[in-house]
């Protein structure tokens, strides 16, 4: 009887082990490699879709406390820092809230100088071509709200597609003094639907900005984004459903999978 309690009690200290060691790998893994996303709304419209699951890449940019759970430990800096490139898709966390993630396109880098006129993004100084590519759906604000979506290439040659329903008011219009000047340590953030995006073309609400005297008029955003708030690239999408039917309506649960989304890259 002591030889079977023995085993028992061997088997049980193995299966706890086990699970010990598969959790510290999947933390590492999470930590130190890739990281699963999804996307709640729609400000990324057409690139990224309300219901996407995204793989993010953790090592893309170095690491910084962010890249760690719960951002613990607290250091500042990053470690193995990457600059990142202008057109990447990045997860960060809100300046202004960071226990959010923001999803968002890099568009300017420290020292860039960037500005919107009737719609048309600049950097520095250089116009990011666009031309038409059929209509694109902001499915937050509902079927009517058709827009056209566009290729927009930025001057690096990186090409994406953007949603745009106006060429007018503050988003598509930088006010005087008609530019914004990336600061050293951060980068411009701007989501991929234009007229549907809290980003960087919006003051943070809880900083100074150049543009303080007409704040009343501006919804709230985010700011320019440090670029320790970096948590990593946008790789692919992994999953993806449009959850349009009740959830306990299982037998709709297939067509609701947008299978040509998925393992698609995000660019």
């Amino acid at each position: 009887m002591a030889t079977v309690a023995k085993r028992k009690s061997s088997t049980l200290l193995e299966n706890v082990k086990t699970i010990v060691y598969a959790g510290l790998i999947a933390i590492g893994i999470r930590t130190f490699l890739v990281e699963p996303f999804n996307i709640p709304s729609g400000s990324m419209i057409p690139t990224l879709l309300i219901g996407d699951y995204l793989f993010v890449s953790k090592f893309s940019y170095g690491y910084s406390r962010y890249s760690f759970p719960f951002a613990f430990p607290p250091f500042s800096g990053r470690i193995f820092e990457q600059t990142p490139h202008r057109g990447d898709v990045a997860v960060f966390r809100n300046p202004v809230h960071p226990s959010e993630d923001y999803i968002k396109r890099i568009i300017g880098l420290p020292g860039d100088h960037i500005s919107v006129r009737d719609g048309i993004l600049y950097v520095n100084g250089q116009a990011a071509m666009r031309k038409p590519d059929g209509n694109c759906y902001d499915e937050e604000r509902g079927p009517a709200a058709q827009g056209q979506q566009y290729l927009e290439t930025l001057p690096n040659g990186v090409t994406h597609e953007i949603c745009k329903t106006s060429d007018y008011g503050f988003a598509n219009n930088t006010p005087a003094p008609g530019e914004y000047i990336v600061p050293p340590g951060h980068v411009f953030a701007m989501g991929d639907n234009r007229d549907n995006s809290a980003d960087s073309r919006f003051p943070d609400p809880e900083r100074a900005w150049p543009f303080a005297d007409r704040t009343g008029d501006i919804p709230p955003g985010i700011g320019f984004v440090p670029i320790e708030n970096l948590v990593g690239r946008a790789e692919f999408i992994f999953f993806s459903v449009d959850a349009r039917d009740p959830w306990w309506q299982v037998w709709n649960w297939p067509f609701e999978v947008r299978w040509n989304r998925l393992f698609t890259g995000v660019h």
